[in-house]
């Protein structure tokens, strides 16, 4: 992937095969094509629908099903738009959309059989294609029949995204026609989220997986099986594989104790005798050495608040972390934790790179520059009390800070004796590493540095060489399995484009912050647990001659050559910079041709390392059935990821204020060619948006005022700060970011969830905002005024912001104010200006979507 977070795949050809026959009775199809789940078009919501009441530890969570006009972070049956070519039109292509996490099916999957299918009977020497989209039933055990389905419960996997919050689709369905599902502006395609947990997790399998000799795909509960023999057919090439008699069975409920025969998702897990007996389960919470690299170059009131920040991190930290300190101004300060009586440090110069030889004399001394917390908390809390101002009369832009040399001084702190015990017994924990930059102010001193001042004559020169720098620096980082986040706070501006460069290489994120109090605090704790593994590699194989068209997240087009193991392996691979539960990849999915099948297939594997250095090989597999009808297509695309993706295809884009403009005008032409696409009304030159599609515009309306592409954010350092976070975030994290959720309080502690419009803003009521990266807490004027009331408001307000956003990273800023207040324009201009509609469109939408136009 190139710096955009793009990575395109070029179509190429598959070829078919023929696969050697066997005797029909022998087949058992495990996941033989149910009748595909009924979707029930939704009826026009209204504007403002009976919303549920919620108390503040009771809000919708991802798997809670609500109305689709209320905006949850995950809503019941979220939807997968199907993937696109690159842009034409000037409308971006449509990225992938997906369902929402364990999320119960809106309508009960059928069970009964389809109509049974004969298969011609082949023999050895003859050979055959096994039918991919229709595989034949037979009775149960019959002689030259083919067994129906491996479980009853079998169904119940047809869609994986029902029960595998780690892949998620735009849509239900796959349009069979070629024509049609490449549409730019709808397209195709999946949210991958590779580093999420699940509760209950994948069922563990500790052997070797059985591979398809010819793709390399996994085996998995869709593929057919020959009992007598053993062998599977795999369900992306029609090759016929062996099992080496693992599967070989004498009924369909012998094979249903093997996981990967049983469930859609399931982990195969080596541990290469690192632990040996021991089995590394989903917790991968065990943390790995933390290096705070933090700025001297503060003034007296930033220097307190980030003190009371550093003394709260520590105390929350789990008492067997490892922890490192690194000071830098104009030197680099190594905080020395053998010292308990004062804070001692080694000083290195920051005008350039550490030597090996400073380096090495430093890591191999008699200095503890990684101590435990259990053992060393009093000598951490010392040390950041020692801390002082900055004294020289000096503006913050014009002090000097070698960031580059300190982040430098703290990757060999990690790599060093130190920061291991008996080398080679027991591995480093990889991407567990961490490294801090707690930053007030630009780079201004070292390798990686820029001018003080703008108006330098070889200032944008210098700019792209400290560019560079910082992202080979990150590079490094990412091979030495380190990921760097960087948080600034304060007024000064930080240069982002350089500190960004350093943190995107490692796999990291920057953040800012207005300073370097709560929200920073948060966010220092929550960077330290968040990480889920390291060495991260993810898979992509499709059927029926679908592929993956472009990718966006935080990852790289990964050099795999499965050539020799696997003759006809085309899967996409892409290297992860890190393994985080809270990033995602966008995938855009086309079709090279019309499909024939009635069901295709995709297979995620995502390898990684979890922090028990086990090997880990998460496998999903996804049967979508395909449909000729359009109407029937539209039924299935879920809403919300729809957005998301084409917010995200949008963003990449919008890389300066001048882009995010002409983006804009992308969103208006892309509802525009949907609607002209899938909405002309029946012998009429007259169109209008799908009414399946009915939440989509306003969605897309939010993603056009706000944030991301408005000019609600003033300076292009937020705005840039704020795209790349989005461009990697979660599906959960992005809906937010693209459209604020409304509740509004309630007598009695209830919380009652509305349509993000100025509607909502009653004087005689207090109501939470949630824009992802913010949450405001707004309140009337005329509760504001009773004192009493508005306080227990506030309260239950600020309790339910807390709670909504309680895992959430980076943790949001969370502001309160009073109607009419100057910070309540922050609150007004997120909504939607229903107030300007005429009064009846204020009491209920228009029942043939959001707009009509005349071609």
């Amino acid at each position: 992937m190139n710096n955009n977070n793009q990575l395109q795949q070029s179509p190429s050809s598959s070829s078919s095969n023929a696969y050697p026959s066997s005797n029909p009775s022998d087949i058992t199809s495990l996941s033989p094509p149910p009748p595909p789940p009924t979707f029930s078009s939704p009826s026009p919501p209204t504007r403002f629908p009976p919303p549920p009441l919620l108390r503040p530890n009771q809000v919708p969570t991802p798997s809670v099903k609500v109305p689709p006009n209320l905006l949850s972070p995950a809503n019941n049956g979220i939807r997968t738009p199907m993937s696109s070519p690159a842009p034409h039109l000037s409308t971006p292509p449509g990225p992938p959309v997906f369902s929402s996490p364990l999320q119960p099916a809106a309508v009960p999957f059928r069970t009964s059989p389809a109509t049974p299918q004969p298969l011609a009977a082949f023999s050895p020497a003859s050979s055959l294609s096994l039918p991919t989209s229709s595989s034949p039933q037979f009775s149960d055990g019959a002689p030259g029949q083919l067994l129906h389905q491996m479980s009853d419960t079998a169904e119940d996997y047809n869609h994986v995204s029902e029960h595998s919050p780690n892949v998620l689709f735009t849509a239900h369905k796959v349009l069979k026609e070629k024509k049609v599902a490449n549409i730019p502006s709808l397209g195709f395609g999946a949210l991958v989220s590779a580093g999420q947990e699940v509760s209950p997790g994948p069922q563990i399998i500790q052997r070797d997986p059985h591979r398809c000799q010819n793709c390399g795909s996994y085996s998995n509960l869709y593929c057919n099986i020959l009992l007598g023999s053993g062998q599977w057919q795999c369900v992306i090439c029609r090759n016929l594989n062996t099992s080496g008699g693992e599967y070989i069975a004498s009924s369909k409920e012998e094979l249903r104790n093997l996981p990967e025969l049983s469930s859609p998702s399931v982990e195969y897990v080596q541990t290469v005798n690192k632990r040996p007996g021991f089995i590394p389960v989903s917790d991968s919470r065990a943390t790995g050495p933390i290096v705070l690299v933090i700025d001297e170059c503060l003034d007296e009131v930033q220097l307190q608040h980030l003190q009371s920040s550093l003394h709260a991190f520590v105390d929350s930290l789990p008492p067997t972390t490892r922890l490192g300190i690194v000071l830098y101004g104009r030197a680099v300060s190594v905080y020395d934790f053998s010292e308990e009586s004062t804070a001692s440090a080694d000083v290195l110069p920051g005008k350039e790179s550490p030597s090996q030889e400073s380096l090495k004399a430093m890591v191999y001394g008699s200095g503890i520059y990684l101590a435990s917390i259990h053992a060393s908390l009093p000598v951490a809390h010392s040390i950041f009390s020692s801390f002082r101002p900055y004294k020289l009369n000096l503006p913050e832009t014009s002090r000097d800070r070698c960031l580059g040399a300190a982040v430098e001084v703290a990757l060999a702190l990690i790599q060093g004796p130190s920061a291991e015990i008996s080398r080679g017994v027991v591995k480093r924990p990889g991407g567990n590493s961490r490294i801090i930059v707690c930053a007030g102010g630009p780079v201004t001193y070292g390798p990686g540095s820029v001018p003080h001042s703008f108006s330098h004559p070889n200032y944008l020169h210098m700019e792209k060489t400290a560019i560079k720098w910082m992202e080979n620096l990150g590079h490094e980082s990412h091979r030495q399995s380190t990921v760097i986040d960087v948080l600034c706070a304060g007024t000064c501006p930080v240069r982002v484009p350089i500190l960004q460069s350093l943190a995107k290489a490692s796999g990291g994120v920057l953040v800012l912050h207005d300073d370097f109090g709560e929200a920073f605090g948060v966010n220092l704790q929550r960077a330290s647990a968040r990480a889920a593994g390291s060495h991260g590699l993810l898979e992509i194989r499709c059927s029926d001659n679908i592929f993956v068209s472009q990718v966006i997240g935080p990852g790289e087009e990964a050099d795999v050559d499965s050539s020799e193991a696997f003759r006809n392996d085309t899967a996409l691979s892409i290297q992860m910079l890190s393994v985080e539960e809270t990033q995602s990849f966008a995938l855009c999915i086309e079709s090279r041709s019309d499909i024939k099948s009635d069901f295709v297939y995709f297979q995620f594997v995502i390898q990684y390392s979890n922090a028990y250095q086990a090997e880990v090989s998460r496998v999903i597999t996804v049967k979508l059935p395909t449909v000729d009808s359009v109407p029937k297509y539209l039924e299935s695309v879920q809403d919300e990821v729809a957005a998301v993706l084409i917010a995200k295809k949008t963003l990449l884009r919008a890389k300066n204020f001048n882009d995010a403009l002409d983006m804009r005008l992308t969103i208006d032409e892309r509802v525009k060619d949907i609607a002209t696409k899938f909405g002309q009304l029946p012998k009429s030159k007259l169109y209008q948006f799908p009414k399946e599609l009915s939440l989509l515009p306003e969605l897309l309306f939010h993603l056009r005022r706000g944030p991301l592409l408005g000019s609600i954010v003033g300076h292009e350092d937020e705005r840039s700060v704020l795209r790349n976070l989005f461009l990697n975030a979660s599906f959960d994290l992005s809906l937010r970011m693209v459209a604020p959720r409304c509740l509004m309080h309630r007598e009695g502690g209830t919380f009652e969830e509305l349509p993000a419009h100025d509607l909502a803003m009653q004087s005689d009521a207090a109501v939470v905002l949630d824009h992802g990266t913010d949450v405001f807490i707004w309140l009337g004027a005329e509760l504001a005024a009773q004192e009493g009331k508005s306080a227990a408001a506030l309260a239950a307000c600020r309790t339910l912001a807390e709670e909504l956003t309680e895992l959430r990273f980076p943790a949001p800023r969370i502001l309160a104010f009073k109607e009419g207040s100057s910070q309540a324009r922050y609150f007004v201009t997120r909504l939607i200006p229903a107030h300007k509609d005429p009064p009846y469109e204020q009491v209920s939408e228009e029942e043939n979507g959001y707009f009509g136009f005349h071609m």
